[in-house]
């Protein structure tokens, strides 16, 4: 199908002529003299989709003439190519065009071999960009389609992590979970969980450090009545409750070496004996574990059993702190004031110099700390946007006010800059704009449509 040009030019003669080269050059085209009536024309051929593929378009128009005029009505025409008709006075006006984002301009008098020339070559770089962005819309989709496990960012670690449990989880091999503490761990564990056979039966999380090492036994084993002092009837442990599903052991690398030794031998039989009982017990579980610390270094040092190690390593999933992926702070920022909001049916926004300094700032506590930092400046924001204010208040640091914009950017990749910033910006124009696209747009100096395309990529709600 051949491309379809509109005509806008106040010139009856001028319009017939190049009407005839531009049909006798195989295009289509739709000719007006006004301005109202080109964005009428433009409006109802989006609303049909027999949209234009490309406008050409006179500044002087009726019936002001004023080309500044014009000027402010060219945003309305999107993102389909436009090459502005201009006298050799309107050459200034041309360019404040291009800089709005019109692709080209042509001098009268017309040339048609160059009128050609240009056409060609607008409509074949806009029908590349199509293509491209046609291109990644489609990987977009097919990227939202993945699961996210939870685990917000697009990092290397991230992406391989999520993958790793897509493909370990309807398994039944051990998994280790490695890694700083306040990184996902448990998170991890529960998403392997949640995509296996097992997802229907307990998943049982259990913080070996947090269990004193004298109640640790009695917890995961259980007991009989009678068995200690205060043990005044039965009660079922850990292992059996967990039965046909998951239990999780984190932080393992905290559980005593006597403790040890009982664990290994369950998980070799695949039975036990409760406290003060003689009659075995069976379970079927699978076993994820869990630690912050070294564990072949542990067991160098003999604080750790080698044969448990080897027992309940399977296969390691190894986490990073966020200060070795701080491109995954930006979306984590946006992903954790989304769920504030929703779950205190809020509408807060923050600031973009706040989100350079999450970006910026360490995280010893990794997203448990930011997560606690982000849900506290909440809590005492005034206002509707997080601002550096609540940030000193919470933290306590008057120097961390005083970090410049292009330190905060040079931790992270370009990409993620432009990402975080614009996100941050899109989000406060929408709200101070009730959500309305139009005027959210002019605000922000983009066309209506590439509001919405970075809505769309960047998955705003």
């Amino acid at each position: 199908m051949s491309a379809r040009i509109l005509l806008v030019d106040d010139e009856v003669a001028f319009c017939e002529l190049t009407e005839l080269w531009l049909q006798q050059a195989g295009y289509q085209v739709v000719t007006c003299f006004t301005l109202t009536d080109a964005l009428e024309i433009f409006e109802q051929a989006k609303s049909s989709r027999q949209e234009f593929d490309l406008i050409i378009h006179d500044l002087a128009l009726p019936p002001s003439f004023h080309p500044e005029d014009t000027l402010n009505q060219l945003h309305h025409y999107n993102d389909v190519p436009l090459l502005v008709l201009t006298g050799h006075n309107d050459r200034k006006f041309a360019i404040k065009a291009i800089k709005q984002g019109a692709w080209d301009f042509i001098s009268k008098p017309v040339d048609p071999e160059l009128l050609t020339i240009i056409i060609g070559r607008a409509l074949e770089k806009y029908s590349l960009l199509k293509q491209i962005s046609q291109l990644e819309n489609q990987l977009e989709e097919k990227l939202n389609d993945l699961p996210t496990f939870g685990l917000i960012g697009n990092s290397p670690s991230i992406q391989n992590t999520r993958e790793l449990i897509q493909r370990i989880s309807a398994t039944e091999v051990p998994v280790f979970i490695q890694g700083p503490s306040g990184t996902g761990k448990e998170i991890i564990a529960n998403a392997i969980h949640q995509g296996s056979d097992r997802k229907q039966q307990p998943f049982i999380s259990v913080h070996c450090g947090a269990i004193p090492a004298d109640l640790l036994e009695s917890e995961l084993f259980g007991y009989k009545k009678g068995a200690f002092t205060g043990a005044e009837k039965d009660r079922k442990g850990l292992l059996s409750t967990a039965d046909g599903g998951t239990l999780f052991l984190d932080e393992i690398g905290e559980m005593p070496l006597t403790m040890q030794v009982k664990l290994l031998r369950v998980l070799q039989e695949g039975n036990y004996y409760p406290l003060g009982s003689r009659e075995l017990e069976s379970i079927d579980i699978r076993l994820l574990s869990a630690t912050n610390r070294n564990i072949p270094v542990e067991v160098k040092n003999g604080s750790f059993r080698e044969d448990l190690y080897y027992r309940i390593k399977g296969l390691t999933i190894t986490t990073t702190s966020l200060g070795e992926r701080k491109e995954d702070i930006p979306p984590l920022v946006n992903y954790l004031i989304d769920s504030y909001n929703t779950k205190h049916q809020a509408q807060l926004n923050i600031h973009p110099d706040v989100c350079l300094w999450f970006s910026n700032t360490q995280w010893p506590g990794n997203v448990r700390e930011l997560k606690n930092t982000l849900e506290s400046a909440a809590a005492i924001c005034l206002n509707d946007e997080i601002s550096l204010q609540e940030i000193q208040l919470i933290r306590g640091e008057n120097t961390s006010l005083n970090f410049s914009r292009e330190a905060a950017f040079s931790n992270l990749p370009l990409e993620e800059q432009v990402r975080g910033l614009e996100i941050s910006l899109i989000k406060n124009a929408l709200n101070k704009n009730k959500d309305n696209k139009t005027h959210s747009a002019q605000a922000l100096g983009i066309t209506r449509q590439g509001l919405i395309n970075k809505i769309k990529r960047y998955q705003i709600e």
